[in-house]
């Protein structure tokens, strides 16, 4: 059993990310399933960062509650292959997961959700890719949303890499098409996190 489900089931949060999780999602529905794997497998890997940076003193509770919850903005997106039947694009998922946190009362995880997409939305970005999205720069600045933005990248909502992580060269291949700057951000985070 994986590690995120055990910390989950001993209750040792206040806050509970999957009973937040739940007041959205259908426990049977296709869209949790691939929310609860996702995210879990991101939490795994967002911690196991956390330890081999233990050094830069990250706040591990804050990493496995915001890994948690850093894609509930999905369901509000039109992404029918993941159970998702909402009406905007799927890059709001950040933002709108934002809305929702600050909702709930969670206005630090909230900033996690609107900063992990890519390794960040700059204004910049927003406006010469006229993407649908508030302007504002949407970046990771905390040491705890840099390493659940990195360890994202290592995993999909597809049954591919769902649960298996993707390779190094994968990841790279990817961030690379939306730049050189992109890529230079994630290869700083490489520097710092390493990789297993």
């Amino acid at each position: 059993m994986d590690s995120a489900f055990l910390f989950f089931n001993e209750g040792v949060l206040k806050m509970k990310p999957l009973e937040i999780i739940e007041k959205y999602y259908g426990p049977a529905s296709r869209a949790y399933y691939f929310l609860a794997h996702h995210s879990r497998k991101v939490a795994e890997k967002a911690l196991s960062i956390a330890e081999r940076v233990s050094h830069l003193n990250p706040d591990r509770k804050f990493i496995e509650e915001a890994a948690m919850l850093h894609d509930i903005g999905i369901f509000l997106t039109d992404e029918p292959a993941i159970g998702c039947h909402g009406n905007t694009a799927y890059i709001c998922h950040g933002y709108l997961g934002r809305e929702l946190l600050e909702k709930e009362g969670f206005p630090v995880h909230a900033l996690v959700c609107e900063r992990h997409v890519g390794v960040g939305i700059t204004v910049q970005d927003i406006e010469e890719n006229n993407l649908p999205l508030p302007k504002r720069d949407m970046i990771p600045l905390t040491l705890e949303e840099q390493i659940i933005c990195f360890a994202d990248k290592f995993f999909s909502k597809d049954e591919e890499f769902l649960l298996e992580e993707k390779p190094l060269d994968r990841v790279r291949k990817g961030i690379s098409k939306f730049g050189d700057e992109k890529l230079r951000r994630f290869d700083a985070w490489f520097e710092i996190f390493g990789h297993e």
